[in-house]
């Protein structure tokens, strides 16, 4: 092996890191750029799979990976976030998005009249904009763009690299023996496509080095045709792999996922070998990557089309493929749950991942209003089993909060806009205020329990104005776990005036109280453990007050 040999190894080495590379920061770019946007896309699901379609292409064309999306899917799924139903028309449109790189692949040989456009002319002046966007710039979004320049720029350097390096061997024997065999076996073609895929990760990666053989003439049509049909199939492997431990709703959507593209890759590859029979010329003609960008956006939308109305059949397909446990017809407890929805396949999309943390929030606020408002009970009716059933509760809010806790510090590491990042520090705070008014009503049914152990009561003045007290603090909670879960600033709003309500009551009551207490209408003991009642709303009325607060800030 000579030294320019290995120069051309090193060279291409780098083209493929750069490539890879660039394509990670450009999808990581777009990702910041679309911010909270991409939370409203599951809200458009609903049933409608034509639109479920448009956004599995959609996020694909974003994040540049189709595996990436199915592995997305399959933590929705897992999270009860999609129907299967729903996932199948998601992971349909992950094949159609993928094709977009092909064509950025191929934008290079798309003609002389075309030279100037070609991206490697350009490449370098795009890497220098985004370059000055990102060192010079305050402004997060110009950053982000910065960013998505960047890979942009390395995307087509790398192809440049690999092609130049491989353009010297264009002639040698090698390859015109290699795609021979490929382009005759139907099978051990699809096979390398699959494995290439399966080790990169990505399809749109594998179908991007296809084409760079394509560049230089020395890929067959029949070859080019297989390898990309097993690339097809082995873009399934990353979300296999995904749901590995999952769910048996995860893992039956990656099933969808793999027999959808199966059945497309055979009915594709008997119809090629078909065709390559009867027209040999065709099967050992050269293709172009213009030509491969074209086979393999017609072969995603021709097998949408044709798998589509047989959408619910797949789902059937995938239970019979994942067999029903009987631990799985069981019943979650809150815990499993939160577990199950803070699915880490989430964070391949980070605002995604921010909105199902935010979702969990939203359900332990409403955990704990629950349980302030079962303490409300426990200390009118003084009901033992009312109590204990508190106690249980806030075990588990204390360990919701530190599921939430490790989780939220999983996403702040993921890559966040500012505004998203706000937003991560917010719910950190939200969680512990949750967690506080947890503890306020663990206080309260301990003071409720040594009135039932002591035989001691309320005297009714006293129940009427702790009943109206705990009135505008739980519906001052509501407000602001309601604040939360719409952002809507007549919430907001509502809590702050609510938190005056209750901080004048408070001081009201207090002094009606002193007065009873003075005239001996009520007890000591039972007076002591009226105020510290009235404190503990009140503290559980502050925290109601902070919630909106973050809200308020994020608004």
């Amino acid at each position: 092996m000579s030294i320019n040999d290995i120069s051309n190894l090193f060279t291409f080495a780098g083209g493929l890191g750069m490539f890879l590379y660039g394509m990670n920061i450009m999808a990581d770019g777009m990702q910041k750029t679309a911010g909270g946007k991409m939370k409203q896309f599951l809200g458009m699901l609903t049933n409608n799979r034509v639109m479920g379609v448009a956004l599995g292409a959609l996020i694909t064309a974003i994040i540049q990976s189709s595996g990436a999306t199915t592995v997305m899917v399959v933590g929705f799924v897992s999270a009860g976030v999609l129907t299967l139903s729903q996932a199948v028309g998601v992971i349909m449109g992950a094949n159609i998005g993928t094709t977009i790189t092909a064509w950025i692949v191929s934008m290079s040989q798309l003609g002389e009249a075309f030279e100037v456009m070609k991206p490697e002319f350009y490449a370098p002046l795009i890497i220098g904009i985004g370059a000055l966007l990102m060192v010079f710039t305050k402004s997060q979004k110009k950053k982000q763009v910065g960013e998505i320049c960047v890979g942009l720029g390395l995307l087509f350097v790398g192809l440049s690299f690999m092609s130049s390096s491989i353009s010297p061997y264009t002639d040698a024997p090698i390859f015109a023996k290699a795609f021979a065999v490929l382009g005759s076996n139907p099978i051990l073609g699809m096979l390398i496509g699959l494995l290439v895929t399966a080790l990169l990760q990505s399809s749109s990666a594998s179908v991007g080095i296809l084409q760079t053989l394509a560049l230089n003439g020395i890929v067959t049509t029949n070859a080019a045709i297989y390898i990309t049909l097993g690339q097809n199939i082995g873009s399934c492997v990353t979300a296999l792999i995904s749901s590995i431990g999952g769910s048996r709703t995860a893992k039956r959507a990656a099933c969808i996922h793999l027999s959808f593209n199966i059945i497309g890759s055979l009915l594709f590859g008997i119809v090629g070998m078909v065709i390559f029979i009867i027209s040999p010329a065709i099967a050992h003609s050269n293709i172009n990557a213009v030509q491969i960008s074209m086979f393999h956006t017609v072969f995603n939308l021709t097998n949408t089309v044709l798998l589509f109305p047989f959408a619910e059949q797949l789902v059937k397909l995938s239970g019979l493929m994942v067999k029903e446990k009987a631990e799985d017809r069981g019943q979650e407890d809150e815990e499993t749950l939160t577990l199950r929805h803070l699915d880490k396949r989430i964070f391949e999309s980070p605002a995604f991942a921010l909105e199902t943390a935010a979702s969990e929030v939203i359900h332990m606020g409403e955990l704990t209003l629950s349980n302030l408002e079962r303490t409300m009970d426990a200390l009118e009716k003084r009901d033992d089993r009312e109590i204990e059933q508190v106690y249980e509760v806030e075990k588990t809010i204390d360990r919701m909060e530190k599921m939430l806790t490790d989780y939220l510090i999983k996403v702040d590491n993921l890559s966040l806009n500012e505004h998203q990042k706000l937003i991560v520090a917010n719910l950190f705070y939200s969680v512990s205020d949750i967690e506080r008014v947890g503890d306020h009503c663990e206080n309260m049914a301990e003071l409720a329990q040594s009135m039932v152990k002591d035989g001691t009561s309320f005297t009714d003045t006293a129940l009427e104005d702790l009943k109206a007290m705990s009135g505008v603090v739980v519906e001052s909670f509501r407000s602001a776990i309601e604040a939360r879960r719409s952002g809507n600033m007549d919430a907001v709003r509502r809590v702050s005036q609510l938190e005056d309500e209750a901080d004048s009551l408070e001081e009201e009551l207090r002094e009606k109280h002193i007065e009873r207490l003075s005239s001996g209408k009520c007890s000591t003991s039972v007076g002591i453990i009226f105020l510290d009642l009235l404190t503990n709303l009140e503290r559980v009325s502050d925290h109601a007050y902070n919630l909106a607060g973050y809200v308020k800030d994020e608004l």
